[in-house]
């Protein structure tokens, strides 16, 4: 393969340990010292579908900028939700995301919603909705100050979730409005304003589909609010002429940085593709890898497609 970093597993964790020890905002994010003992996601890398993944970034002549860090992806096969497969590239590298981490938003309006402290009204389900499919900036401002500015990465920190964990160098984070002004609130690890990485946005879906993230009921709110993505780029664009899909999707794009995160079903497959990419050239990066990674994950029907 092409000979990038893959920052996947425990080699990295223990790295960090230090660094997360030292991050006293962040006390009380992980257990027993490593996020990978309660992550089924990081007991479940699969290595065929790893090499798959790497084979298609050397195929599209992504493999490059993969190596300087300039694009990470995660895939990861939920069509048995109890025993997802995994494959990661940069997996662990946090980026600038953009509005990708609305979904931090959205998880923070829902456990406020589900703790009696917000309410499901139709203005703040219809806030939350055009917050996600159309990516409104105002929407996102007020949600995010009806939750509480902080309270939402404390929740993304907290130990029920840990989307946010120093362990495995960050993840989902909000430190700024989606609005003029100065951020509020940097994340401690890399400083960034609205940050993801590949892995911990990637266990937000995989959160969500095992229903781990609020009560049914409530999930299935959320997840109708990810469906019927209203800008119709990166991945969208990319799995357009695939026939029979849904997906459940939020993307990010400001200056050269580029984002996004889908939920897929369809063709009796189920899976979450996650790219963050740091180039101008990053929309176009996603939109192509898509269709391919699509192949991965569903070969078989592919298969039979082309013999008839």
């Amino acid at each position: 393969m092409g000979g990038y970093r893959n920052t996947s597993g425990r080699g990295l964790a223990r790295k960090l340990l230090a660094a997360a020890l030292l991050c006293g905002v962040c006390t009380g994010v992980f257990a027993d010292g490593d996020i990978a003992g309660g992550d089924p996601l990081r007991e479940a890398y699969d290595p065929d579908l790893q090499y798959g993944l790497e084979a298609t970034l050397d195929r599209l002549a992504l493999d490059d900028d993969a190596a300087r860090e300039k694009l990470c992806i995660a895939l990861i096969d939920v069509t048995d939700i109890r025993h997802p497969r995994v494959a990661e590239v940069n997996g662990d590298h946090m980026m600038y995301a953009a509005s990708l981490p609305k979904i931090a938003i959205l998880l923070g309006a829902f456990v406020e919603i589900e703790r009696g402290r917000l309410n499901l009204s139709q203005d703040n389900l219809d806030s939350m909705t055009r917050m996600i499919r159309v990516s409104s900036n105002t929407d996102a401002t007020r949600m995010l100050n009806l939750v509480g500015k902080r309270r939402v990465n404390r929740i993304l920190q907290s130990e029920r979730y840990r989307l946010y964990d120093p362990v495995v160098n960050g993840g989902l984070w909000v430190g700024k409005e989606y609005a003029q002004g100065a951020a509020f609130e940097r994340d401690p690890l890399h400083h960034l304003s609205h940050g993801a990485t590949a892995m911990q946005t990637a266990r937000f879906y995989y959160l969500l589909e095992a229903g781990e993230l609020v009560n049914p009921k409530l999930t299935r709110i959320m997840k109708s609010m990810l469906a019927d993505p209203g800008i119709r780029h990166k991945f969208v664009k990319g799995l357009a002429g695939i026939p029979g899909l849904h997906l459940y999707r939020k993307s990010g794009t400001w200056q050269h940085w580029h984002a996004d995160s889908a939920l897929v079903e369809g063709q009796g497959r189920k899976y979450i593709l996650v790219g963050l990419a740091d180039d101008a050239r990053g929309g176009e990066w996603l939109a192509a890898l898509a269709p391919e990674v699509h192949k991965l994950v569903n070969p078989t029907r592919l298969a039979a497609a082309r013999t008839r």
